[in-house]
């Protein structure tokens, strides 16, 4: 590092200290430069590449894998051992669909839907770290975050990667594209905002506004329905999904499409979005074509069953809740039948304001609905790795990847609540952030 001169003028002082303070701000983030070689023992580990190893060994160098291997061989020399032998290791898993700056603070008489974007930008931010923490928790340690207000997910995301808030790896959108006055979006202003998207130039200008803020992904809602509401009325044509698919393309970035109901899901995949989220009634055709073009599929069965179970807080009615269970029943059915034509499944929570802590129960409704346990882990591990266009870094175990590693208790090949349910111990670029052994 350059020599301070301390003695200069005011401007070179005032350099001098910003030089300094990036250098600290280097060691705080970068803690990878000074660590310790750690090797983690696990009685089982699941890969997530086709392997169960027993007595398994993960030698971690900073922030990555360096060797995977079993017993005291395994083991170097001038290692750290973690001792997890009680536990069942896992890579840590991908939440491809939160809003992680949905924050909630419970004051009486208030309504999550209601409450949000009257805290302020600051003030969110700093509160939704709470919802990072229960996402950790979870055993989440990267998410894909599809929608906020304020580019507040772009400041969350920064903050985390900066190692100055305590988080899952965010790969984020900024404004989702939604049409004047759509109501797919509960909770924002009626008038227009930054999403707001009318026709194919306005779609391309808001798409490249979100490129040029720093998003990682464009989001369009392509369909009524969140919250409480069920319709799914296709909103964008197929040619404005296509438009903005045609931005985020260009500029290497992905796009996923909301649509609540099968016409938008359609004009989803024939857009070429990587990912549809939520759609129902899905033909055998559009299936078939989805399965044909590895267009992932992210169901959110789990998010309605979540609504219902919270459904005090969100003030909802006996009727409310009715609705909410209709449509989950179609998502049920539609799910199993994209499962029984090959198309890619992804899980997302579509966690919002106090769902965080519950990311990973998708889980559990997919197997209830068909998956296998084995199955049910790929959607959070290698087919989200792949969606996200990371399966060489995340997703699993093994060398060169991050260092993003859990311990559940339990067998989650027999029983996938071990994974659900009784996450003990998580790992997220070789720094352990949660320990509840």
């Amino acid at each position: 590092m350059k020599r301070c001169n301390v003695s200069g003028p005011y401007r070179a002082v005032m350099h001098c200290m910003a030089t300094l303070l990036l250098f600290a701000e280097f060691l705080a983030g970068a803690p990878s430069a000074l660590a310790q070689v750690t090797a983690i023992r696990f009685g089982q580990l699941i890969d997530a590449r086709g392997q169960a190893r027993h007595d398994a060994v993960v030698v971690v160098d900073g922030e990555r894998i360096t060797t995977v291997g079993t017993g005291d061989g395994a083991v170097p020399a001038n290692a750290t051992v973690v001792d997890l032998r009680k536990y069942t290791g896992l890579p840590g898993l991908i939440d491809v669909h939160t809003h992680m700056t949905f924050y909630w603070d419970h004051t009486p008489g208030s309504h999550p839907w209601a409450q949000l974007g009257t805290l302020g930008d600051a003030v969110t931010v700093f509160l939704a770290q709470e919802n990072a923490r229960k996402t950790l928790e979870t055993g989440v340690t990267t998410v894909r975050d599809l929608g906020s207000s304020d580019y507040n997910d772009i400041a969350m995301r920064d903050l985390i990667n900066r190692g100055a808030m305590v988080g899952p790896r965010m790969f984020v959108a900024g404004w989702g594209l939604h049409v004047n006055n759509s109501p797919a979006r509960p909770g924002m202003p009626a008038t227009p905002d930054p999403g707001t998207a009318d026709g194919i130039a306005e779609v391309q200008r808001v798409a490249r506004q979100q490129i040029a803020a720093g998003a990682d992904w464009i989001k369009v809602y392509g369909s009524t329905g969140s919250d409480k509401d069920t319709s799914g009325y296709q909103t964008f044509t197929t040619e404005e999904m296509r438009a903005a698919a045609d931005v985020a393309h260009q500029a290497g970035k992905r796009i996923a499409i909301h649509s609540y109901g099968a016409a938008g899901g359609r004009a989803a995949m024939l857009a070429g979005a990587e990912s549809v989220e939520h759609a129902v009634d899905l033909d055998d055709s559009t299936l078939a074509q989805m399965a044909r073009r590895g267009t992932v599929y992210v169901p959110t069965i789990d998010h309605n069953r979540y609504y219902i179970a919270h459904k005090d807080e969100y003030g909802y009615t006996s009727g409310d809740s009715a609705g909410l269970e209709a449509y989950m029943r179609r998502n049920v059915t539609t799910f199993r039948r994209a499962l029984r034509t090959g198309v890619k499944i992804a899980m997302g929570s579509d966690a919002v304001f106090t769902g965080f802590g519950e990311n990973t129960r998708e889980l559990d409704r997919f197997v209830e609905n068909g998956m296998t346990p084995a199955q049910a882990i790929a959607t959070a591990t290698t087919t989200a790795a792949a969606l996200l266009g990371k399966e060489k870094e995340l997703g699993a175990v093994a060398p060169g990847y991050y260092a993003d590693i859990i311990a559940v208790e339990g067998d989650p090949l027999s029983d996938i609540a071990a994974l659900t349910h009784r996450v003990r111990w998580v790992m997220k670029g070789g720094r352990v952030v949660v320990d509840r052994r």
